[in-house]
């Protein structure tokens, strides 16, 4: 047999991935009828048509399924060997990084990082984006997402994960609040005759605190659900409504806070990214660069 171009791997690890031939060659960064050559090669030194047209894309046949471990891991282990010997250095590189990042999480941690960033890497830019949880372990393989930071709902087989950050849930209300102003602890009763403000980025389905609570057997009013903390502040501050949301985030807004009267669950925040980058020099560096400065806590 007459030697095989590498590079057609990294076409059938994209095609894998991508599931389209179309995605493939954008990923890639080259034309739709080069990948289509590259994969009738493929064909033709497997015997096999190894993708094949259905309803959700190019799906893989059997052998594409036995073969992608295999392909993934040694193309991983060739990256390993040139990254290995590229220098990363921050102060001067000049690189975009794309992180997904839950709400919360950018109130949290980015007020923290990008004073520093500016300092010590000066031409690194960062593109901060949410996407939907089950499109997110797909997106860090195909590469268009250098890193999460998420609950520990995010999770994939593929995935690497480290705990990043310990939270609280606190009340929330306006300094002159009539709870505010009678009371230095808050009741069980007081919070639940009260009207909230819930905030979750999902449209449907309970959060911490409901949960939290159906423990217990209680359950509270939500008069307004958001899907983002922006407009809270005006709100609490204009309205008798009460909020329970992490407590660094009420720090953050220097908002008027109390305990809640009742246990929840910790707010937990972790940092994923795919397997096939542990070992990249510029990722390391980000990822290390995030725990130093996030200033971790663990419950």
């Amino acid at each position: 047999m007459s030697k095989i171009d590498l590079n057609l791997f990294v076409v059938f690890d994209a095609i894998y991935s991508q599931q389209s031939l179309t995605k493939a060659a954008g990923v890639l960064h080259v034309t739709q009828p080069a990948v289509s050559s590259s994969l009738a090669k493929l064909r033709a030194i497997f015997d096999d048509p190894l993708f094949v047209r259905t309803q959700n894309g190019m799906g893989p046949t059997p052998l594409a399924r036995q073969l992608i471990a295999t392909v993934r891991e040694s193309l991983k282990n060739l990256d390993n060997c040139i990254t290995a010997r590229i220098e990363f250095n921050p102060a001067t590189v000049n690189k975009t990084f794309r992180i997904h990042a839950t709400e919360n999480a950018e109130l949290i941690l980015l007020p923290r990082l990008l004073t520093q960033l500016n300092r010590e890497a000066p031409s690194v830019n960062l593109e901060v984006v949410f996407i939907k949880r089950r499109e997110a372990a797909y997106e860090l393989a195909s590469g268009n997402l250098d890193l999460a930071v998420d609950a520990p709902l995010l999770s994939h087989p593929e995935l690497i994960s480290q705990p990043l950050h310990t939270d609280e849930y606190v009340c929330v209300m306006r300094p002159d609040h009539p709870l505010s102003a009678t009371k230095c602890e808050l009741s069980l009763e007081d919070f639940l005759t009260s009207s909230h403000i819930h905030v979750s980025s999902r449209m449907t389905g309970s959060g911490h605190i409901d949960l939290a609570l159906r423990s217990i057997g209680q359950k509270r009013r939500i008069a307004l659900r958001l899907q983002h903390y922006a407009a809270l502040p005006a709100l609490l501050a204009q309205s008798d409504f009460i909020a329970a949301i992490p407590k660094t985030i009420a720090q953050h807004w220097q908002l008027n806070s109390h305990a809640l009267p009742f246990n929840t669950p910790k707010l937990e925040l972790q940092m994923l990214w795919h397997k096939s980058v542990d070992h990249d020099p510029a990722l390391l560096w980000l990822r290390e660069f995030i725990m130093r400065e996030s200033h971790v806590s663990r419950a």
